[in-house]
This record gives C-alpha cells, sequence and structure tokens, in this order.
C-alpha cells in the first residue's frame, strides 16, 4: 500500500503535521552541570518534589502536591503570580495532598501559590491555557529541576498554529504578556496560514526545517512512518537550519528582559516539542519530565488526530498514524543523536547551539526559582 504525495500533502495540511521529508525535532540529553544538590538543601529551599494544577470542566482545580518534610500546605490563588498572597487562602492540605479549589470565577489565568510550614513557597498554575483555537497552546514551565529548583510558569510558552486564534484569544494573550514569537515554520507554511499575533507582540522568524514547504512523502507502512519520524529527529539534533533556530530562541530567553516568550510550529510537537525539549534539558530538568513534555501533545492534540485519521481511508490510517504522534521512540533519537555528534548534551549546547557556560547561567537566572 503507498499513500500517494498528494494524498498525504492533504492530509498534512489538515492536521498541521510536520512533513518527514525534512527535519523533525529532537531532544537532548542529560543536563547540563546543573548546580550542586547540597546547594539547595538549605531552609529556604523549595520542599516540593511535585506539584500540578488541572482545571476541570466545572471551571474548579484539582491541586496535587508533595512536599517531603513539610506537615502542612497553605494555597493562595490569584490572578496575577507576583500579588498571590494578597488575596485569602482557598485550601489547605498536609505535606502530601490533593485538594480541589473552586468558586474563583472567570480569569485569563488562575495561579496558585502553595506555602508550606517548613521552607519556601512554589507558584504553580494549569499548564494549558485551554484555547479551544489552539488546544496544544501551553505554559513549557513548571517543571522540577534534578536539584530542586523549578522552571516559572507564565514565562515561556509553546503552541501549535496560531492562524485561527481567536479575537478572545489574542487579547488573553496580550494581557498575559506575551511580546516576542518565535514561528519555527517554513515560509510556505506561514504564507498558507499567516500567524494572529496578540498587539504588540514582535514575529521572529526562525525557520528551522531551511525550505520553501515541508513538502510530503510517501511511506507504505507503519514501520516506515516511525522510521521516517526517527531520522527526522536526528537531522533535527544535527541541521546548520535546525541549530540556527533554537539558537535564536535560547538567546532569547537568556538576554529576555521581563518579556514572555512563545514558540511555536504547525503541530506544535516536533519542531516546537524540540524547542521545549532543549530548553528544559538546559535548565537541569531530568530525561523523565522532558520526555513527558513532549508526549503531552499526544494528549492535546487527541480530538484533531481523531478527526484527521477519520478522514482517511481505513487502510491509510494505520500507516499515517505515526506521522501525527509523537512517541518516546522518536525522543530517544534525537537523544542519541546528540550523544554521537556532540558527545554530551553540554557539547550539543556548546558547539551546536552556540551557548557558553555564562549565557548558561544566564538562563537559568531568568527562568529557574528555589
Amino acid at each position: 500500500m503507498t499513500i500517494s504525495r498528494t494524498r498525504l500533502a492533504t492530509a498534512l495540511a489538515l492536521t498541521g503535521a510536520l512533513a518527514l521529508g525534512t527535519p523533525a525535532l529532537a531532544v537532548a540529553a542529560p543536563a547540563a552541570s546543573p548546580a550542586p544538590a547540597a546547594a539547595r538543601h538549605t531552609a529556604h529551599a523549595i520542599p516540593f518534589t511535585a506539584a500540578t494544577v488541572t482545571q476541570q470542566a466545572d471551571g474548579g482545580f484539582t491541586l496535587t502536591w508533595t512536599a517531603p518534610g513539610a506537615r502542612g500546605v497553605t494555597v493562595y490563588a490569584g490572578t496575577d503570580q507576583d500579588d498571590i498572597r494578597h488575596r485569602k487562602a482557598v485550601a489547605k492540605g498536609a505535606g502530601t495532598a490533593t485538594v480541589t479549589v473552586t468558586g474563583l470565577g472567570a480569569a485569563d489565568r488562575w495561579y496558585f501559590e502553595l506555602v508550606p510550614d517548613r521552607g519556601a513557597p512554589l507558584v504553580v498554575a494549569d499548564r494549558s491555557l485551554h484555547l479551544a483555537s489552539a488546544p496544544n497552546f501551553r505554559d513549557a514551565g513548571g517543571y522540577r529541576t534534578a536539584d530542586g529548583q523549578w522552571v516559572r510558569m507564565g514565562v515561556v510558552y509553546r503552541s501549535g498554529d496560531l492562524s485561527k486564534l481567536t479575537e478572545p484569544d489574542l487579547a488573553k494573550l496580550r494581557r498575559l504578556g506575551i511580546r516576542t514569537v518565535f514561528d519555527l515554520r517554513t515560509p510556505a507554511e506561514q504564507k498558507t496560514a499567516p500567524d494572529r499575533l496578540p498587539a504588540g507582540a514582535t514575529a521572529v522568524n526562525a525557520n528551522v526545517l531551511g525550505v520553501a514547504d515541508t513538502g510530503a512523502f510517501n511511506v507504505t507502512t507503519p514501520q516506515a512512518a516511525v522510521q521516517a519520524m526517527t531520522d527526522a529527529e536526528r537531522t533535527m539534533v544535527s541541521a546548520d537550519s535546525a541549530r540556527t533556530a533554537y539558537h535564536s530562541v535560547l538567546n532569547s530567553l537568556v538576554e529576555r528582559d521581563d518579556e514572555n516568550v512563545l514558540f511555536h510550529c504547525t503541530a506544535g510537537k516536533d519542531r516546537t516539542g524540540w524547542a521545549s525539549a532543549a530548553l528544559l534539558t538546559a535548565l537541569g530538568v531530568p530525561r523523565e519530565s522532558v520526555e513527558a513534555d513532549y508526549l503531552a501533545s499526544n494528549t492535546y492534540r487527541a480530538a484533531e488526530n481523531a478527526a484527521t485519521l477519520a478522514q482517511l481511508p481505513p487502510a491509510y490510517q494505520a500507516v499515517y498514524k505515526p506521522l501525527l504522534e509523537v512517541r518516546a521512540e522518536y525522543l530517544a533519537a534525537g537523544f542519541d543523536e546528540v550523544q554521537k555528534k556532540y558527545g554530551s548534551f553540554d557539547g550539543y549546547l556548546k558547539s551546536g547551539l552556540g551557548l557558553d557556560r555564562q549565557d548558561l547561567r544566564d538562563l537559568r537566572s531568568q527562568l529557574l526559582v528555589g
């Protein structure tokens, strides 16, 4: 069975998936030289080893956390994460707990400050912005590093296609302070689906693929589709255009001046997934968490992927499904390429992306708390 170029090109246009005759994206290897763990084990360190927020369909929020050594945690809620504790406490729990918060009302975004009886507080939020017009639009932060720090939320965002953003969504993104938008797509993609940006935002062209368009490709079996994806991951690590694009994204965060940043491609899963993986790994986030962030695109894109497959004849669906998804083996191929070409993730950051030790210190200073 062969999928014609015309049929594949049409399906790719429908889903926004990244065509694989060209590089996709990859993830990196162990974190680059995090600060010694002992340096973080102080009375003022953030004691949370896990913390998540999930908004429910009824508008309530479920918060789950683990803070070894803490006997109690008080939860404050606010729409401005820098001014949360001027509000009243909304919940309390033990050092390890799950609580539900309701009745907060409508807001662009709710942040929650978890205040333990021992150690420093932590601000968290639901990672998704719940944009119907961009379902894979989410916060790139909220992950714990290997040495106990946390990646700030509300600073760096990742997404897929922005061409369908509604006026209310654009207004929301403006109020959230998104001022720089890195477009990782090709010129052809940009022309087909021009970005809609919030007022005051600056667009930066960071074409990862370095080609006129994503093209189309033939695969005849699910195995061939998986191989195409893993090959694309490897290319994403070492392609000159990709290295230039990812350097521009990470370097902008090094030099960030209190402005929030968004990077995106068409599906928000491959080129964008590598940008997020490279950033998180550079910050010292463990690979398990990097992989979880990468694989989360399958959840956020589930409805879109199902709709795309439903438009294809049944015989094609099994072949095309690996192209719509992200898988751990795709990510592993990127890690492997980093190791083969650069010897380590530190080597990739230095020789591949042109970031020196001072750049990395500045990046961590900008984006880590604790």
